[in-house]
Order: structure tokens, then sequence, then C-alpha cells
């Protein structure tokens, strides 16, 4: 059966109308005739893609697989290993007003994400080993994305004691965090570096000196002073950036530093990766995209932690991603009920959500412009992320996952919260107009959304 999926068709919604398309009777798939990108492997040429039993079979050009292959013309299209965000928060239990693991995987496979981290900063936290197993069996129920549970660094989020590391680590956490609060004990994070070293998964760092920043809710700044709202300085994030680097060169340990948003903090990484710290860290589409003057007006939607920061900075971060100190693109999708982003400027939550624009923004805002190359955007959002966190993703190579992005590069839409698959419509990026985005996503050889659908 062939099936086309049509370059320059309209495009509305990020959301688009969605669905689980395609038949799950394990029919080996055979996408024809698309640009492979697969910066793992070193592929970058028009090519065929055959999926078998779940996964990779072979890329070449001229296959003609099996008789019952389900055929797709990718032709004019980009044909990409499964998008990787390492840095997702769902929100259940405990916040299914704003997101479940159900509603944020749909978001994610219309984003063309099919593999997710999720963050533990839940209600309550995922700190046990019962709740890194629910967190997973919900993203198995949900059969869209795969889902990776994150499990938190210490009981309650108190940032007091250390968790049972080894015991989440068997119930499938990927990584430990305390994402959303940081670990302001220096001896609690190295003991937690320690562990993890012992396991083998990366220590993810929400970089902040709380009392450099408490009472702050946006960049520290002209824009801040001419709002009059209380800002958070860069050295609340370098400062703590600068610590964790220590530590993880005395421990030897892996770390991952979260959503870096300052230009010195990428200098600092910088130096440490060529020191040869074990340390990986992540871009975010809003840090690359947007500066503070964003806020103007009290916008809340524009209000996230780390802040938007000022051009230098953002010029900075671009930077840090293009030559590959920010391996990693992560959306640091974060969803809140409209009610709570209404509220006074002080007074709202920080967060955005991205995992539907992420894609869309970064073709438009980075690789249309000039700043980074598609492959190395799809680098950054694949390979890059799986290898920070160990992850069996990312690459188009023989015998992997058959998780596959399909995009067209082409593509003209608009950003429509409306249309989210999200629960949650929080998002400064409303009524832009976007060129390329995800077309198809295929998680285990099967179609899990798909625009024309």
């Amino acid at each position: 059966m062939m099936s086309g999926l049509g370059r320059g068709a309209s495009g509305v919604g990020a959301g688009g109308s969605g669905g689980r398309p395609g038949s799950d009777d394990g029919r080996p798939v055979l996408l024809r005739g698309g640009r492979v990108i697969d910066p793992a492997s070193g592929v970058d040429r028009v090519a065929d893609v055959l999926l078998v039993d779940g996964r990779v079979e072979a890329v070449d050009t001229g296959i003609a697989g099996p008789d019952d292959s389900e055929v797709i013309d990718c032709g004019g299209l980009v044909v990409a290993p499964g998008l990787v965000d390492v840095h997702v928060h769902l929100r259940e239990p405990g916040g299914e007003h704003k997101e479940t693991i159900a509603s944020g995987s749909a978001a994610a496979v219309a984003g063309g994400f099919t593999t997710v981290c999720a963050m533990p900063n839940t209600d309550p936290p995922i700190d046990d080993p019962a709740a890194v197993g629910f967190v997973a069996a919900e993203g198995l129920r949900a059969g869209l994305a795969r889902v990776h549970p994150v499990g938190a660094i210490s009981v309650s989020m108190a940032g007091e004691r250390l968790t049972e590391v080894g015991e989440m680590v068997d119930a499938g956490a990927v990584g430990i965090t305390d994402d959303g609060r940081p670990v302001s004990d220096a001896g609690l994070m190295r003991l937690a570096l320690e562990y993890a070293r012992t396991f083998d998964i990366p220590v993810a760092a929400h970089c902040e000196v709380l009392s450099l920043s408490r009472g702050g809710s946006m960049n520290e700044g002209v824009v801040s002073t001419r709002l009059g709202v209380m800002g958070i300085p860069n050295v609340a994030e370098d400062a703590m950036i600068a610590r964790d680097l220590l530590l993880a060169q005395h421990t030897g340990a892996r770390l991952h530093i979260q959503h870096v948003s300052t230009c010195d903090g990428v200098h600092m990484i910088r130096m440490a990766k060529e020191a040869g710290v074990r340390v990986t860290a992540e871009a975010t589409p809003h840090h690359l995209i947007l500066t503070d003057e964003a806020v103007d007006g009290y916008r809340t939607d524009a209000k996230m932690n780390p802040p938007l920061r000022s051009e230098r900075d953002r010029e900075g971060v671009r930077g840090g991603l293009a030559d590959g100190t920010l391996d990693t693109l992560a959306t640091d999708h974060a969803p809140h009920h409209y009610d709570e982003k209404e509220q006074a400027f002080e007074d709202a939550p920080f967060g955005i959500v991205g995992l539907e624009t992420a894609l869309g923004l970064m073709l438009t805002e980075l690789v249309a412009k000039g700043e980074i190359d598609l492959r190395t955007l799809i680098e950054r959002m694949s390979a890059g992320p799986a290898r920070a966190f160990g992850l069996d993703a990312g690459t188009l190579r023989r015998g992997a996952p058959g998780d596959v992005t399909i995009i067209d590069p082409a593509l003209e839409w608009t950003v429509e919260p409306k249309r989210f698959r999200s629960r949650s419509r929080n998002t400064p990026f409303g009524g832009w107009k976007l060129t390329g985005r995800a077309v198809r996503t295929i998680v285990g050889a099967r179609t899990v959304w798909s625009l024309e659908s």
C-alpha cells in the first residue's frame, strides 16, 4: 500500500487533527525517497528506510522491501531519527488539570518527538521505585511517545536526604534531578553525583542560587527596572553552574546542566568540556529565540525560570548550541492552566509549553536564518540528548528502534494554541508563522501521529 504525505499541504495548528493512524498489524514499513539525515551514522542523502519488527532494518537506495510492506512516499521530505526531549514536565500525578502523561505524550508526537524524559516534580514527587514504575506504566498505556521517568535526587525534593537511587534505576529511572528546585546543599549534590556514577546515569542540575534569585520574577536588567519587577541576576545561575562543574570534576560523574540561559554559563561549560569534565548541557527554544523584552507588558506567558535574558546572553546560548557546548536541545515543556497564568505577573508560575512548537521554531529561527544547519539541529534534537541520558534512541542504524520523524522543511503553518494536544496553552508564540514541521511521527515502526490524518 502506498501512502503519500504531500509536499506543501497547508498546516494550521501545532496539534493538527492527530490521532493514531496506521495499522498495528506489525507489517514492515518502507519510507521511500526522502532525504535521510542521521547524524549518529554520518548519513545525509536521499535514500529509503526499511522498518521491520519495530526496528530499523536498512537504510539504502532502491530497497524493495517485503511484499506486504506499507510504503510511504517521502519525496521532498526529511527522514530523521525520532526526536528526543530529555526535559519534559508531564505533571502526573497531582497536576492533571495542566497535563497528563497521555496528553503530554500526544503533544510530544505531534511535535515530532518519539522519546521524552519525564521530570519528577509532580505531587507527590517521583522519588521512589513505585512512583518511577507508575510513570513508566502510564507511558506504555498511552502508547504514543516512549516515556522515560527521571527520579528525584532528594526525598520529597526537599534537598535534605538522598533518594534510593539504585532502586529507582532498577524501576526504570534514566537519571536523577530535583528540577524546578536546585540542590543547595553541596554535600548532598556531591553524594548524588557519586551514587549516580555507580549506576552510570546523569545527574540533571537546575542551577540556581536561591539566596540570589529569591523574590525575582524575570531577568535583572533594564527591562525589569522599567517594569518595576524584581529581577533574577545572571550570577544566580552562573554561581551554581560553577559549583556543579567543580563537583562533577571531583567525582568523575555525569552531570547534565539544564536550560542554560547565560553566556557566562556557556563559557564555563565549554572550558569544563575542554578539561575533560563529563558534562552535557541543554538549550531551550525560548532562550534561543527570545530576550527579556518579550516580558514587556507583564506577559506571563514569557515568564520562565531561568528567565529570558539579554541579547548578549541569547547570542551566547546560540553560539553554544552551534559549536556543541550545548549538545542537547530540550523544551522544558512546563504546562500551566490558563487561570494560573492569568494572575498578576509576580504571582503567576514560571513555565512555557514547547513540545508542539520546538521543531518549527528552530527550523524557522535558526536553520532558515543560517544560525545552524539542518543536520546540526537534528543532531541536537536526537543523537545528542540520547547520548546525554544513555537512551537507545536518536539513530537510524540497523537494529535501532524504528522511531522516525518525517519533516517537511518547507511547510508553512501558524501556531494556534487552541489546537494544541497538550492540556495547556501557555506559550508566547501564539500566532507566529513558521516554516517547517513534523508531518509524521513513527514509534516502533508504527505511525502514532500524522498531519494528514
